[in-house]
């Protein structure tokens, strides 16, 4: 390519070529004066109408803390699913990449994906079923905010509408006031909190980095085969072998495997151990096996009670019975012995 050459020819040139853009006099002549350009300006609305100085939006309840704030939201969903969920099993982690995490996903699913239990739809669990890393301080919050607080309890705010007439509107949502000083008034005092608390149980195991495994349903098949990936423990929740499930005995497996740690669970807002949690995957049969045994121990309960009250009553109608057998053995053997007397009367 020749060089460009920047002489006063070339620029001369290039200014000739290049169109005005400044219209010429003769069209600026030929223009009507009714061409010119206007722009319409907004006049300043003058209104005298103004917002109550007590009006709240329907929109942005008042908070105790910045709604907005990524903290509020995760706090929100904690609650949520404590609320929802009726399986929890809690872990200590310790420094999972993020390919571990993936991986014990995997095995974790495909685990469950696998359980054929009666009632229930397996594969709607296990798509649901989620082993998450939660923060710590704002979980343990979220457990304070759904056991103390009380939505049903918060007395109505009277507060302005547009129109400026009062009405009453009750704010319990959970990052309200009233959910705030809940937790302050069950948690501030000097006195402890009671040992049927779910949180004075759980509190103890919020310690450190934690992950969750939530189910959508209590399914003790399903916890088994969770139990059996995530902590196994033989000879009720034995690892799978290497024929059935090869991915599981990958190093990047087990070296996540190693690193997490069962403390506790809570199932059916129970709180429960280590041995507990065991306990609740070792039930045969699962719930309606259970289901089935408590109805019959309340069946046979019934039976011994009622055989208990009617002991008496039949012994009783027993002897009463008996005794009037007698009298009227005894009165018909009377009637008896007078007749025969009278005929030898007679004969005499």
């Amino acid at each position: 390519m020749a060089p460009r050459l920047r002489c006063a020819t070339a620029r001369g040139l290039s200014s000739a070529l290049k169109p005005s853009r400044t219209p010429s006099l003769s069209a600026v002549l030929l223009l009507p004066s009714s061409a010119a350009r206007t722009y319409a300006t907004a006049a300043p609305i003058t209104s005298g109408f103004t917002l109550p100085s007590d009006y709240v939006p329907p929109t942005k309840p008042p908070t105790a803390r910045p709604s907005d704030t990524r903290k509020s939201q995760l706090l929100r969903s904690y609650t949520s699913l404590l609320r929802t969920t009726p399986l929890i099993l809690l872990f200590q982690h310790n420094n999972l990449t993020a390919v571990e995490w993936s991986a014990v996903r995997r095995e974790l699913r495909r685990a469950l994906s696998k359980v054929a239990a009666p009632g229930s739809d397996s594969d709607e669990l296990a798509s649901k079923a989620q082993l998450q890393v939660i923060r710590t301080r704002m979980f343990d919050v979220a457990l304070k905010i759904v056991e103390f607080h009380d939505p049903s309890k918060v007395a109505p705010t009277t507060v302005s509408a547009l129109s400026g007439e009062k009405v009453q509107v009750v704010y319990n949502h959970d990052l309200s006031k009233a959910a705030y000083n809940a937790v302050q008034a069950a948690t501030k005092g000097d006195e402890p909190l009671p040992e049927s608390s779910a949180y004075a149980q759980l509190s103890p195991l919020l310690v450190g980095p934690l992950a969750i495994l939530t189910l959508p349903a209590v399914s003790p098949a399903h916890l088994a085969a969770a139990l059996s990936i995530l902590s196994p423990s033989p000879p009720a929740f034995p690892a799978p072998t290497k024929k059935k499930s090869p991915g599981y005995h990958e190093p990047i497996v087990q070296n996540g495997l190693q690193k997490l740690m069962l403390v506790g669970g809570r199932v059916e807002d129970k709180i429960f151990d280590l041995e507990g949690v065991k306990w609740v995957g070792g039930i045969d049969g699962g719930l309606d096996a259970l289901r089935a045994q408590l109805v019959n121990m309340l069946q046979s309960a019934g039976l011994g009670l009622t055989a208990a009250l009617e002991g008496p009553s039949k012994s009783l109608w027993l002897t009463m019975e008996s005794r009037r057998t007698v009298l009227d053995e005894e009165q018909n053997g009377g009637k008896e012995g007078e007749k025969e007397g009278e005929k030898k009367e007679e004969t005499s």
